[in-house]
C-alpha cells in the first residue's frame, strides 16, 4: 500500500470529517481547553497514519507523524476502528497493551469522550458520504471491519 498516493484517501477523509461534524455539530466543543490540541493517530499495520486536528476541523493522512504533535495514540486499524464506534473499551487496551498513549492524556481523553457521545457509525457515514455508492460502500466497509474484528479486544 505504500506506493499508492495520499491524496485520495485525504479527499474522502475530508469529505468524511465535513459530514460527520455536519450530523454532530457540538462533537469538536467537547474538547473543551483540548480544542487545539492536534493529535497523531498511528494504525500500527498501515504504511500511513493520521493527524486529527479540531481547531480548524482537518483529517490528514501522513506517511510519517511529525513531531511536535500535543498526543499520539497506536493500536491496530481494527482496534482504532473499534475505539471509535464505541465497540472496545479503551482502558482494557490501553491496559493490555493493544493501544499506546504518548503526551498530553487528558487531550486524549477529551477526544476519546467527544467520539463516544457522538455514537459514531462508521459504514453509515460513509455510505451518506457516497450518495448512489454509499450502500455498497458499507457493506464492503462492514465486511472489511468485521473481518478484522477478530483481532480487537472484547469489551463494553
Amino acid at each position: 500500500m505504500r506506493p499508492l498516493p495520499l491524496l485520495p484517501l485525504q479527499l474522502v477523509l475530508g469529505g468524511f470529517l465535513a459530514r460527520i461534524l455536519k450530523r454532530n455539530p457540538g462533537l469538536l466543543d467537547r474538547l473543551g481547553d483540548h480544542r487545539r490540541a492536534r493529535f497523531g493517530i498511528r494504525p500500527v499495520d498501515l504504511p500511513f497514519a493520521f493527524i486529527v486536528e479540531a481547531a480548524p476541523p482537518r483529517l490528514s493522512a501522513v506517511r510519517e507523524l511529525p513531531p511536535g504533535l500535543d498526543a499520539y495514540v497506536s493500536a491496530s486499524l481494527a482496534n482504532l476502528l473499534a475505539l471509535v464506534e464505541g465497540r472496545v473499551d479503551g482502558d482494557a487496551l490501553m491496559f493490555s497493551r493493544a493501544l499506546t498513549i504518548e503526551g498530553d492524556i487528558e487531550a486524549v481523553l477529551a477526544l476519546r469522550n467527544a467520539i463516544d457521545d457522538a455514537q459514531l457509525d462508521l459504514a453509515a457515514e460513509l455510505a451518506l458520504l457516497l450518495g448512489p455508492l454509499g450502500e455498497p460502500a458499507r457493506r464492503s466497509f462492514e465486511l472489511v471491519r468485521d473481518s478484522l474484528a477478530g483481532s480487537p479486544q472484547k469489551a463494553r
